[in-house]
């Protein structure tokens, strides 16, 4: 088995670029990280090389690009299903895939007016149009999951896998703009933020310097 490659944005910014990494790193999957600077000077040059959607996250596999995140999540199952990054049973596992592929396509205002931004503390702000609405959604799918998958763990299917790394991006964003969540679901965020793939992508966040204007508040 060839070495995988994981392509990434930069940690504070990059939600997409967080969702197969903190997978493969909680899973202990063997990979290899290189980050291309989102939209600086040679992003254009730097990404066209290893992407053909000129987009991250991408995953290298010898002579195998995978691109989009729920595809590099389900190649990552099916390289090492030992970590069951989907749960074994088949009910759970379809729950986790529909949950996963909502939140891969849904949640536009959630995203649009609460960034990622792991540096800030923005609380009691992004509540914009529809904002309120994403978060009930969320709130419901993760108190769903935990009572109806979660008994043998502390997450949505018990054991960390592909769907919490799918909401591991929006634990971060609840954590910046200070959500205010029901106690399921605070339970759940204060897991995955002190998961030790969390706190280590939260770390090299903080410490990078680099800006992005457009993912900033004023």
């Amino acid at each position: 088995m060839s070495e995988l490659t994981l392509i990434i944005g930069n940690k504070n910014y990059s939600s997409w670029s967080l969702r197969p990494w903190i997978a493969l790193k909680q899973a202990d999957i063997p990979f290899t990280e290189r980050m291309i600077l989102l939209f600086d000077e040679n992003w254009d040059a730097e990404i066209s090389k290893v992407s053909p959607t000129k987009k991250v996250p991408v995953l290298i596999d010898g002579d195998i690009t995978i691109c989009e995140t729920l595809a590099i999540l389900e190649y990552a199952h099916e390289l090492y299903p030992e970590k069951e990054l989907w749960p074994t049973d088949q009910r759970a596992r379809a729950v986790a895939r529909s949950v996963s592929s909502e939140m891969h396509a849904g949640f536009g205002a959630l995203r649009n007016h609460m960034s990622m931004n792991i540096r800030k503390d923005h609380t009691g702000r992004g509540m914009g149009p529809g904002v309120a609405e994403d978060i009930s959604r969320v709130s419901k799918i993760w108190n769903d999951c935990r009572k109806n998958y979660g008994q043998n763990g502390d997450f949505l299917f018990g054991k960390f896998g592909n769907a919490d790394a799918m909401f591991a991006p929006v634990v971060s964003r609840f954590k910046t703009f200070g959500v205010e969540l029901d106690a399921v679901s605070q339970a759940y965020c204060d897991v995955v933020l002190n998961t030790q793939a969390y706190l280590e992508w939260q770390s090299d966040a903080l410490k990078e310097t680099w800006i992005i204007e457009s993912d900033e508040i004023d």
